[in-house]
């Protein structure tokens, strides 16, 4: 049987859905920042492999 980190992503959930009930206003603000910078870091991820895919495509003349 596969262990989880072997499964493909889209099998399986990143982040796990937080109880919000039990956090205050403050602490809601603090969690929405978390996952702005985690979207931040993903997306520039996602600008850097962008990048190296132009570049491979360029260099096999990929159309």
């Amino acid at each position: 049987m596969a262990r989880e980190e072997d499964e493909p992503l889209t099998k399986r959930r990143r982040l796990d859905p937080l109880l919000l009930d039990s956090l205050g206003i403050d602490e809601l603000r603090s969690y929405i920042e978390e996952l702005r910078t985690e979207i931040a870091r993903v997306e520039a991820d996602i600008g850097r492999k962008n990048g190296h895919r132009s570049a491979a495509d360029a260099f096999f003349k990929r159309p």
